[in-house]
């Protein structure tokens, strides 16, 4: 393949002179059925140093675009550090995030799944070590092992732990006593009226061994928790922000530059890869595939429904649904009779009719025809006049009328070119695709659920529903966009990432005028980009630097405030001695003077 298509026509209606014209044979447009090891054919390997080409070019392009895509990203976060508050903060203080990835977490220190712990795993290792420690305690039920876990999470070691992991510790004992009881039940223990188990069988019982878990195993699994939860926090002065750029940098290194098909939906293209992590972090405003995914008040369960919105979606124009539009001539008037095609209009789903025709004729703003001018014959039948002054004008009028009725919008929104209906595989429920913007107008149009509607454009989500919601489409677009590419990064980065373009109040991109609004110091700004045209502006205008951020200070030659600079030395200042003023020749005569 070539650019994502087949090897086009490079000589006359065929791809090479070996082949018929107009051959589409699979071996003529570019298929490559041998191996390097059977051999390939002279055309074979013609159009096999094509597709390496492409890949070669690819690569080289990539370089340079990741490559300069990193140093922005780098220049722009790289004075972001943890303050002794667990605060995120520039250099001159403002502050970017109150909590360090809403957990205060190092994303180093992970296990898997972007939890501090993996409790599974754990559990395993800790049922395996202490079996022998253990043999002589009772087991226990889901009861006693939940009131356990309860009990110990109230303790005042567990009080600066965050709420979230607490949270997820206490669900995943809640499915562990779930087993255990229901593996006792199986095998006949004595249960209450809810289905929860009495009595605990007897020690020595075979019963009692499945999924055991005793007092000492839950205590030593809460401790070694505790210990790695600690051990994961973050520590004050960690250069956040460069950590950040270079784990959202690196990856894009190993992403194409190709578009490549949106999932399960047939002809639905979407913008991948590099190009689309570029028009997110660049905060462009007209992006090149942008889509609404929209979710159907019905709940998605019916797909004539999801039909019948679409058809108020999609733009449609009087041309897609007229059967014709023929000029008539009599002798005391002329005029356009437009036949609409109502079985094409049932089977879109369309609610049109030649009322709804005519008034968007009316609305059209070009065409200046008034309601005068149209007349409804019958369900399908209706014709514009002409109205001018002699017969010449009305003869170009009806010209005019007749190249530029085709292309009234009769049913849906102008901007949205396409919408598709998508079933999901997982849910079986229907959900629409929408090619286009004006993500107000589909949010209000009836049929849609308004509050299950996303879109990938950043500046119009931001302008429709505020900076919160454009942070929240920053985030899940550069985690879906990596995540084609079969990579993953820690939420922690792309949630400062997002912070970063956004805690001004409103989306900036890491360009270098977004990086003008972000950043004031004037060194750091001249060292990224028109170093002349910054130093003269900030010399014309007697700027000044306060000389606190990375570039600055490495410019100047002293440390930087991150890591072990990030603290300062309080020392009590001596105060200088009042130098008392020498009296002048007019305090002397100042009585005098005054009289």
């Amino acid at each position: 393949a070539v650019s994502g298509k087949r090897v086009p026509n490079g000589f006359e209606d065929r791809a090479l002179p070996h082949f018929p014209r107009f051959s589409k044979d699979p071996a003529a447009r570019g298929f490559v059925s041998n191996s390097f090891y059977s051999g390939l054919t002279p055309t074979e390997f013609f159009f096999h140093t094509m597709a390496g080409r492409e890949g070669l070019v690819d690569t080289a392009v990539k370089t340079a675009e990741t490559g300069y895509m990193q140093r922005r990203l780098v220049k722009s976060l790289e004075d972001l550090c943890l303050q002794y508050d667990c605060t995120v903060r520039t250099s001159v203080g403002e502050v970017v995030q109150f909590v360090y990835g809403e957990d205060s977490l190092d994303p180093a220190n992970m296990e898997g799944n972007e939890k501090p712990v993996e409790f599974g795993r754990l559990l395993l290792h800790l049922r395996a070590v202490l079996t022998n420690r253990c043999r002589h305690e009772a087991s226990l039920n889901g009861a006693q092992v939940l009131s356990q876990v309860t009990e110990t999470l109230e303790q005042l070691s567990w009080q600066n732990v965050h709420q979230r992991f607490k949270d997820d510790l206490t669900e995943f004992f809640q499915k562990e006593a779930h087993k255990i009881d229901a593996g006792w039940l199986k095998c006949g223990a004595p249960h209450d009226t809810y289905g929860g188990v009495v009595a605990v069988p007897s020690h020595n019982s075979v019963v009692s061994q499945l999924n055991r878990l005793t007092s000492s195993q839950v205590s030593e699994f809460l401790d070694v928790c505790l210990r790695k939860y600690n051990k994961a926090l973050i520590e004050p002065g960690e250069a956040v922000g460069a950590i950040c750029a270079q784990s959202i940098g690196e990856p894009g290194t190993q992403m194409t530059l190709k578009t490549f098909h949106f999932a399960g939906v047939a002809s639905m293209n979407i913008t991948q890869g590099v190009p689309r992590i570029k028009e997110i972090i660049n905060a462009s405003k007209t992006i090149s595939t942008p889509i609404i995914t929209a979710q159907l008040s019905d709940g998605g369960v019916s797909e004539e429904f999801a039909r019948l919105v679409k058809g108020r979606l999609e733009c449609t124009t009087l041309g897609e649904i007229a059967t014709y539009l023929e000029e008539v001539y009599l002798p005391d008037d002329c005029f356009l009779l437009i036949r609409l095609d109502l079985a094409r209009i049932h089977l879109l789903k369309l609610e049109v009719t030649p009322e709804t025709v005519a008034d968007a004729i009316v609305a059209a703003p070009k065409l200046k025809v008034r309601y005068p001018d149209i007349k409804i014959h019958s369900d399908a039948m209706l014709s514009v006049s002409a109205s001018g002054s002699n017969k010449v004008s009305v003869y170009y009028r009806l010209q005019a009328l007749k190249k530029q009725l085709g292309y009234v919008i009769v049913r849906g929104l102008p901007s949205v070119s396409r919408a598709v209906i998508h079933k999901e595989d997982k849910t079986g429920r229907y959900e629409l695709l929408i090619e286009g913007d004006n993500l107000l107008g589909v949010m209000a149009t009836q049929g849609v659920d308004g509050r299950q509607v996303r879109s990938n454009n950043t500046i119009e989500v931001w302008k429709s529903l505020g900076i919160e919601a454009a942070r929240s489409t920053i985030m899940t677009e550069v985690t879906s966009v990596m995540g084609a590419h079969g990579m993953s990064i820690d939420a922690r980065h792309t949630m400062l990432l997002a912070d970063l373009m956004t805690y001004r109040g409103e989306v900036l991109g890491i360009t270098r005028y977004g990086l003008a609004k972000m950043k004031e110091s004037v060194l750091m700004l001249a060292s990224f980009e028109k170093t002349a045209e910054h130093l003269f502006q900030a010399a014309y205008f007697g700027q000044r630097d306060t000389i606190c951020g990375v570039s600055e200070c490495i410019i100047m030659g002293i440390p930087m405030s991150l890591g072990t600079g990030v603290f300062k030395l309080l020392y009590k200042a001596q105060k200088p001695p009042v130098i008392s003023q020498r009296p002048v020749l007019v305090d002397f005569h100042a009585p005098g003077l005054s009289g």
